[in-house]
């Protein structure tokens, strides 16, 4: 059991912190966090955050092993360690099953669970010079239950991410790697925004489809990035060192309903 204080528990200085996806959304939030919490923080992602932030932006299609294996190559170079990886990048277009092309259902694959496999491996490699550390892969409320029509192929990679992390966790352990997921349930980002938005266009779900999946959600709201971010600070902290393995459902109580 830690002797640590609170405040030690979750304080990351000296800390080097990794978030794919961290530009916007529930990335961006981690990021905040984290750095709030004193982390050297590492944002990999295509595009650069809209605001200025103090981390480290690295540019990088998590799908492609070139650019994977180039975000190591800077991790190590550039600050010799790595403590927490956390696999946030993800895309979620809407279409039918009828509808998709295989091109959709390759991309959306590619994204969310090869990246995630690409991320970890690279991630155990380099945590292994340091004595372990913690990855956290953000799966989704899909993973467990399918939330709307539409979303047949990011729910298989969700399902995906969910089962490769159980099993990937008992392979880390043994490094002293902590692996563990979260399951976000309806957030209220920009992605969120842009998919309910084309998914209305594509007949999937319409306005009222919309408040109906709010009206499930117990507390009655969406989300915010802020409250997956705190989430994601507990399973990389002290805080939570007996847990391996597991994944949070943050979700309003949407999977009570």
């Amino acid at each position: 059991m830690s002797d640590k204080t609170i405040k030690q528990l979750f304080d990351f200085s000296n800390k080097v912190v990794v978030v794919t996806g961290g530009s916007m959304g529930i990335g961006y939030g981690i990021v905040k966090r984290f750095v709030e919490a004193g982390a050297q923080v590492i944002i990999a992602d295509l595009e650069e955050p809209h605001e200025k932030i103090q981390a480290t932006f690295v540019k990088t299609d998590v799908s492609q092993e070139k650019d994977v294996e180039n975000l190591f190559s800077v991790i190590k170079k550039d600050f010799g360690r790595l403590d927490v990886f956390i696999n946030n990048a993800g895309i979620f277009p809407s279409a039918t099953v009828a509808d998709m092309t295989l091109e959709l259902w390759e991309k959306v694959q590619a994204v969310n669970l090869r990246g995630v496999f690409l991320c970890c491996k690279g991630a155990a490699q380099l945590m292994k010079q340091n004595q372990g550390g913690s990855i956290i892969n953000v799966a989704s409320i899909d993973a467990l239950h399918p939330s709307q029509l539409g979303l047949a192929a990011y729910d298989a990679s969700k399902h995906g991410v969910w089962g490769f992390s159980k099993n990937f966790a008992l392979e880390a352990i043994k490094d002293n790697i902590r692996v563990n997921a979260i399951a976000p349930g309806g957030i209220r980002t920009e992605g969120v925004e842009k998919m309910t938005g084309g998914a209305v266009k594509a007949g999937a779900v319409n306005d009222e489809t919309m408040k109906q999946f709010t009206a499930k959600i117990p507390l009655g709201r969406f989300g915010q990035p802020d409250e997956m971010a705190t989430v994601a600070l507990f399973l990389a902290s002290e805080a939570s060192s007996y847990i391996v393995g597991e994944i949070i459902v943050a979700d309003g109580g949407y999977l009570l309903a």
